[in-house]
C-alpha cells in the first residue's frame, strides 16, 4: 500500500499484523476489518468498538480510513446514480451505480482524468491529473453500495481513465474487492483502448498477484479499421490495430480467458453497413462477443448519436455474420451520465 497511513485496502489478516504492531490484540484487527468494509466506516471515530484514546492516538498519527468525500450525486429517471467525489489531495473522480432487477453495477475510474484524449470523451477534454491508488477504487463501490443501499454485484473499470495505465493499483482494488467485498473476479471487467506492451503485462501480473485471469478484460475498438480507429483515438497512432488483435490473441493464450469487444456507435461515422461487416472480417476467428454502445452525447463535441434504425441494422449485420453481439441499454442520458461529465459541469461552475 502506496499511503501507509490508510487502512482501506488492507485484509483482515493484514489489519490484524498491524494491530499487533499497534500494541493492540489481534482481535481489534478484525474489528477494524468488519467495519470499514461490513458498515462501511468513514472515519476511525465511527469505529466506536476500539478504545477512544486508540482512535485519539491514531488520528493524531494520519492514520485514516481512506474514505472519500461526496461532492455532488445525481439520479436519473432510470434510478443511475452518477457520484462525484473528492479524494484526500482534493482532485475529483466520478463513479456510476447503474441498477437493474437483478444486479447493481458499479463503473468505477482508474484515474483522474485520462491522457488517452479519445475525441468522443468527455474525460479527455479535461486533462490528465495522476492514477487512482487501491483504495481510491475500492471506495466508490463503498459509496455507491451506501447511496443505493444495496450490495453492488458487478464492477466494471470504465469510468475515467485507462486502467492499463494504472495496472498494479487496478489489480490491488480486484484483489480487495474479491477478498474483502466478496465480489467474484469473473464480475468485474477491465476495459481499454489499448496501451502498447501492457496485454503481456496485465496477463504475467494477475497470475502473479490473483492467482489467476478471471476478470473479464474488454477492448474498446470503436473501428473497423485503423485510418478510422486513429481519428478516434489519436494513441492509436502508435498501435497498429493488427498488432492490438494479435496481442488479445496472447493474452488468451495465456490466460485461457477471452477477449470481448466494446463498440460505440457514433451517428454517421462508424455506424454503417460497410463498418459492420469490415468489423466481422476483422474479428473472424475470435469467437469472441462485441457489445456495442449507442453514443452517449456530450457538450463541445460534434459527435451524434446514432438513428436507431442504424444501429439495429448494424447489430443484424454482425450476427448474419455469426458474431456474438449485446446491444448494451443507454443510462443516465437525463442526468449526462458519460464519463466525465459531472466532474466538468463542477468544475465549469467552482
Amino acid at each position: 500500500m502506496e499511503d501507509k497511513t490508510v487502512l482501506l485496502g488492507l485484509s483482515s489478516e493484514e489489519l490484524e499484523n498491524w494491530a499487533i504492531a499497534q500494541g493492540h490484540n489481534s482481535f481489534r484487527g478484525r474489528q477494524l476489518h468488519k467495519w470499514i468494509y461490513e458498515k462501511g466506516a468513514k472515519t476511525l471515530n465511527e469505529i466506536t468498538v476500539l478504545p477512544k484514546a486508540w482512535r485519539f492516538d491514531l488520528e493524531n498519527e494520519g492514520v485514516r480510513v481512506g474514505r472519500l468525500k461526496e461532492i455532488k450525486r445525481s439520479i436519473a429517471h432510470d434510478s443511475t446514480l452518477k457520484l462525484l467525489l473528492s479524494t484526500q489531495d482534493s482532485e475529483t473522480i466520478e463513479t456510476v451505480g447503474i441498477p437493474t432487477r437483478e444486479r447493481l453495477t458499479v463503473c468505477v475510474s482508474s484515474q483522474v482524468g485520462c491522457p488517452m484524449d479519445c475525441q468522443f470523451c468527455a474525460t479527455g477534454q479535461g486533462g490528465f491529473r495522476r492514477s487512482l491508488m487501491a483504495h481510491e477504487i475500492v471506495d466508490q463501490v463503498l459509496s455507491v453500495r451506501e447511496v443505493m443501499q444495496r450490495r453492488p454485484s458487478h464492477v466494471v473499470f470504465m469510468g475515467m481513465g485507462e486502467p492499463l495505465l494504472n495496472i498494479e493499483e487496478v489489480l490491488a482494488a480486484i484483489r480487495c474487492l474479491g477478498r474483502d467485498l466478496s465480489i467474484g473476479h469473473r464480475k468485474i471487467t477491465i476495459s481499454t483502448v489499448g496501451v502498447h506492451n501492457t496485454l503481456p503485462k496485465l496477463a504475467e501480473l494477475s497470475l502473479r498477484s490473483l492467482g489467476r485471469a478471471q476478470f473479464t478484460l474488454a477492448l474498446s475498438l470503436h473501428a473497423p479499421n485503423q485510418k478510422l480507429r486513429e481519428t478516434l483515438i489519436p494513441t492509436a497512432k502508435n498501435y497498429p490495430i493488427n498488432n492490438l488483435l494479435d496481442d488479445c490473441k496472447k493474452y488468451f493464450n495465456r490466460t485461457g480467458r477471452r477477449v470481448s469487444f466494446e463498440y460505440i456507435l457514433l451517428g454517421s461515422l462508424n455506424d454503417s453497413v460497410d463498418h459492420a461487416k469490415e468489423l466481422a472480417a476483422l474479428l473472424d476467428g475470435f469467437k469472441s462477443h462485441i457489445n456495442l454502445i449507442a453514443y452517449n452525447p456530450i457538450d463541445n463535441v460534434d459527435f451524434k448519436r446514432p438513428d436507431s434504425k442504424c444501429v439495429e441494422m448494424f447489430k443484424q449485420v454482425l450476427e448474419q455474420r455469426g458474431v456474438v453481439v449485446t446491444l448494451r441499454a443507454s443510462r443516465g442520458l437525463d442526468q449526462n451520465a458519460a464519463c466525465g461529465q459531472l466532474r466538468s459541469q463542477h468544475a465549469k461552475f467552482k
